[in-house]
This record gives C-alpha cells, sequence and structure tokens, in this order.
C-alpha cells in the first residue's frame, strides 16, 4: 500500500509540473517580450548652442547666419569649426564656447549703425580683439556677413615704420618733404623673391607737398601719413624687409594668396579683413607679442565632455622695445585714455580704414564694397550688383553714407568716428592703463636719415 501511495504522489508532482510549465509558456505566448511592452521614448536631439566669454547662451548654431543676432560673429566662428572639423556644424547637442564679449559687440555694433545704414552701398565692418590672447572680442557689420576684405590703405604704414624702427631708424630719421616720389629705378625695390619691381614710371603724389626743404621725420609722418614720405622710408628700408615685418605682426591675404609685394605695399595695397588687421595692431599692443585671432575657445558635447579645446597660439614676433616705439608714434587722443592708431585711405577710395588700440584692446574698421554676387534690393525697391572691376566700380566718392552726403570718405571721416564711439563704449569704465614709455636712449633723435 505504502509503495502505491508513494507512486501515486510521483505521478501528481509530475502533472502538476508540466502544467505548470504549459500554464507559462502560455502566458508568455500571449504577452509581447518585455522589451515590446515597454515605452520607447523617441529620439530627441538638442540644438548647439554658442556661449559668450563669459559662459551665458548667446544663440543656437543655426546652419544660416543670415537668422543670426550677430551675423558676422556667427560667420567667423562658422569658419573656424569647419576648419577643425566640418561635421561640428550639423551635429546637434553641442554647446561651443566663444570669446564674444557683450558689452564689447554692443558698442561695436552701435556705432557701425549709428554712422552707415543696411540700405548704403558700403559696408562697414569692425573687428575687436584682446591683446596677447588673440580672443575676438567683437565682430560687426553694417550689413551682411562682413566676411570680406579690402585693400587696407595707409594703416600699412605701421608695418613699415615697425621696419624701420627695428632697422636702426630713430624718431627724428627722414627726409625732406617732397609733394611726389618716383623709383629711381626698377632696382630701388626688390621683393623676397629678389626680383628687382621698382616703377620708375610711375609717380606717386600725396599730401605733405615740398614747403622750401622742410624736413620729414618719423615723428612728423606717423601724423600727415605722407604717401612720398612712406615710399622713400620703404625704399630706404627695403621692401623685403617691411613685407617680412608685416607678415610677422600677423598679415595675409583673406585669399590665402600670397602678399603682394610691389612698392606700393606700404601704401595698403594688399586686400586684408577687419580681424587681420586689428590682429596685426593687437601685436604692437601687446608689445611684440603676436597671437592668432580666434573666436572658438572650446567645443563640448551634452555630457559635458570636451571634444575640442582652443588655446592661444602666441609668439613673440618684434622685439618689446621695437613694438612700444611704434606706439609712440601712433599715440592719439579722443578716448580719455592711452590709445594709438592710423587712419587709412586708399588713392582711388575704393576703401576706408582707422585701426588702432589701447593697452587692452585693438579694433579696426573698414569701409568699402564687398564682392556681392546677387542682386540687392535697395530701400527705393530698386536691385542692382555693385560692379567690382573696372571704370564702373564704385569708390568712396560722391556718396550718401548714414544720411550724409559725402564728396569722397578717409579714414578720418566715417571709420575714424566709428572706431573712437566703440572703443569708448567698449572701454567705459575699465581700469585707465597706460603704455610703456618708448625708449628715448634707443629711439630718440636722428641717426640714419638726419637733416642736412
Amino acid at each position: 500500500m505504502k509503495r502505491l501511495l508513494l507512486a501515486l504522489g510521483v505521478v501528481a508532482g509530475v502533472a502538476a509540473a508540466v502544467w505548470g510549465v504549459v500554464l507559462l509558456l502560455s502566458a508568455t505566448a500571449e504577452q509581447p517580450p518585455a522589451r515590446q511592452r515597454l515605452a520607447v521614448a523617441p529620439l530627441v536631439v538638442r540644438d548647439s548652442v554658442i556661449t559668450d566669454g563669459g559662459g551665458q547662451v548667446v544663440e543656437k548654431l543655426a546652419a544660416d547666419c543670415a537668422a543670426s543676432r550677430h551675423p558676422a560673429f556667427c560667420r567667423r566662428v562658422h569658419d573656424e569649426l569647419t576648419a577643425i572639423d566640418p561635421r561640428l556644424l550639423t551635429r546637434g547637442g553641442l554647446v561651443v564656447a566663444t570669446t564674444l564679449d557683450p558689452r564689447a559687440q554692443r558698442a561695436a555694433q552701435r556705432a557701425v549703425e549709428a554712422r552707415v545704414r543696411p540700405g548704403d552701398t558700403p559696408v562697414a565692418v569692425e573687428a575687436m580683439v584682446a591683446p596677447g590672447s588673440g580672443e575676438i572680442r567683437a565682430l560687426a557689420a553694417s550689413r551682411g556677413e562682413g566676411a570680406h576684405a579690402l585693400p587696407q590703405g595707409s594703416t600699412a604704414m605701421a608695418y613699415t615704420l615697425a621696419a624701420a624702427l627695428s632697422g636702426g631708424f630713430r624718431y627724428d630719421d627722414g627726409f625732406p618733404r617732397a609733394r611726389s616720389f618716383q623709383a629711381p629705378g626698377y632696382a630701388s625695390f626688390t621683393n623676397c623673391r629678389g626680383e628687382n619691381v621698382g616703377d620708375p614710371a610711375h609717380t606717386i603724389t600725396g599730401p605733405g607737398g615740398d614747403d622750401g626743404g622742410a624736413f620729414t621725420t618719423l615723428r612728423s609722418a606717423a601724423r600727415a601719413v605722407p604717401n612720398p614720405f612712406f615710399l622713400r622710408l620703404e625704399e630706404r628700408v627695403g621692401l623685403c624687409r617691411t613685407v617680412r615685418t608685416a607678415q610677422r605682426l600677423g598679415l595675409a591675404r583673406r585669399d590665402g594668396t600670397p602678399l603682394q609685394e610691389y612698392e606700393t605695399f606700404t601704401l595698403g595695397v594688399n586686400e586684408a579683413d577687419t580681424v587681420t588687421v586689428a590682429a596685426t595692431y593687437a601685436t604692437l599692443a601687446a608689445h611684440g607679442l603676436r597671437c592668432a585671432p580666434r573666436a572658438v575657445k572650446e567645443v563640448r558635447d551634452g555630457s559635458g565632455k570636451v571634444l575640442h579645446a582652443l588655446v592661444p597660439r602666441c609668439e613673440q614676433v618684434l622685439d618689446a622695445a621695437v613694438a612700444d616705439a611704434v606706439t609712440g608714434l601712433l599715440r592719439t587722443g579722443g578716448l580719455g585714455r592711452d590709445a594709438a592708431g592710423l587712419a587709412g585711405r586708399i588713392p582711388d577710395f575704393r576703401s576706408a580704414w582707422y585701426a588702432g588700440y589701447t593697452p587692452d584692446l585693438a579694433a579696426a574698421v573698414s569701409l568699402g564694397f564687398p564682392d556681392e554676387s546677387e542682386p540687392r534690393t535697395f530701400p527705393d525697391g530698386s536691385q542692382r550688383r555693385p560692379p567690382t572691376a573696372g571704370p564702373d566700380r564704385p569708390t568712396l566718392t560722391g556718396l550718401t553714407v548714414g544720411g550724409r552726403r559725402y564728396d569722397s570718405v578717409d579714414g578720418t571721416t566715417v571709420p575714424g568716428p566709428i572706431w573712437r564711439a566703440s572703443m569708448a563704449e567698449a572701454l567705459g569704465g575699465a581700469p585707465r592703463s597706460r603704455f610703456p614709455e618708448p625708449d628715448e636712449a634707443r629711439f630718440g633723435g636722428c641717426r640714419l636719415a638726419c637733416p642736412q
């Protein structure tokens, strides 16, 4: 009997186990897999954003800078990100930390808009760069993205002064004042390839005419910027030395082609953008320390991981004493603090500039005609494409800018006031830093070209 009961118990247990398995399989068959029962959240890609120098979000990193609050600065950020990795412009969830100073940007934009209207034919652009770091603090334009280049005119004469002072010239060296300059021969100017590029058939005139043998020194020339004087100085210093000095300070053409090395180099025939020119003047403000201009400091992903960190790229390219001596020649008033600068003009009035700096901030303002490939709609409803070459190319003569009519525009009439207004506002309330005094024992008096 006991054996029978034991056998029946085993059979019952097996049956219960089998039925349990059957029920479990049945229940499992009626329910979807766990991964199918879970709610799947939709994939959301956050927009990438741009932050300013203080870490505050400025705006989304849009694919088109036309919709940006700061189109010119946006274009610079786009260009730098493209150079790092073009995919950064389409990848979402990034935080792009930039060098933008909101106060400086507002100051630049207000100063530009107060003097040049979006419907004016010429375009004004201002760039502000911090000496000693290369950080682009502001980049504003009266219209569009401001990414064009213009002949920089007499703002290039600062490079000739730097070359002369580094070559042994002193403040009171100079030449008899002259109305014009004509190269004595082809070998009067030799480029850095050893080619003779003087043009004895070409006569260049400018302000500072002959007044009975008056003598023009580096001191007086830095104020009056007479074309004949600076051509004579470049001839004496050497064209190649002048070009190399400009390159060391950071001058380069925006189109990437080599600098044009002609006798008119000192007159600013090379086309450069405002950031580049501002950065060369920032090198002088930083006592000869050149720092590559940059708008992007860092790129992080959504988790905060640093993908790209951009550190300042700086190099001492000019003797500090020489840089400070150039500053001594370029010192100017109007800001209520130490400042230096040069107005830029072009003989054919293709552009006008002002470039200058304080110990803490450098800026350049350009005014000219960008190469616009599409017709532009003007306030009167007309559409036209400004010519960029030939006899019909526009010039800064007989035109209206900012509601005011000008017979001609140079660096003192529009760019200069923009520079002063923007710099005063950007630096308002900041400590009044001072320039070091030039070494008069080394640069005072005359040595190589004294009055007779």
